[in-house]
Formats: structure tokens, sequence, C-alpha cells
């Protein structure tokens, strides 16, 4: 299944929620499961970005709908791209 990476910014509202509420992020993921989707890896990291997630899911659709979903709650900002394994990106390249 293909693999996303999400960079997510928490916004002031979501920060708030956060605060309240830090299992919140535990919730989002079973969420991000019910869109099709599987966090495979989640870390908080600092500097311009809050979160980065790696995720799988079937296509560019069920993504879609992922970043749409839970951004549209105006807790979030997500940044949404395709990641392709070395591997399969030397292949790509050595055609």
């Amino acid at each position: 299944m293909p693999i996303y990476i999400l960079l997510s910014t928490l916004t002031s509202e979501g920060r708030k929620t956060l605060k309240e509420r830090p299992e919140r992020i535990k919730e989002v993921n079973k969420e991000i499961e019910a869109f099709g989707a599987k966090v495979l890896q989640q870390y908080s990291v600092l500097g311009r970005y809050d979160f980065v997630n790696v995720v799988e899911a079937p296509d560019n659709q069920a993504i879609t709908r992922v970043s749409i979903e839970l951004g549209s709650r105006g807790t979030i900002s997500i940044m949404s791209m395709p990641a392709t394994p070395i591997d399969e990106f030397l292949a790509v390249i050595k055609k």
C-alpha cells in the first residue's frame, strides 16, 4: 500500500485542545483508520511543523479525504506528500 508523509501544524484551537486533552492525538489516529488509512509512525517535532506522521493509505483519494476531513475542523493544517521507497525510486531513475 502507498506511503504518505503528513506534516501537521496545530492552530491555536488545536493547541488548546491538545493541552486540555492530550489523548486526543490517539483518538485522531483511530479516526484516520476509519478513513481507510493507517498511522505507521508518528513524531512530535520542533520547528515549522508540530507533527510528522508516516501513513499508509490505499490511494491519493483516501489520503485527500484524511487531510480534508481533519483540516476542516480548524484545529490542524496538514501538508500531505506521497513517499516512494528508495529501492522503487532507484528502479525508476535507472530506466
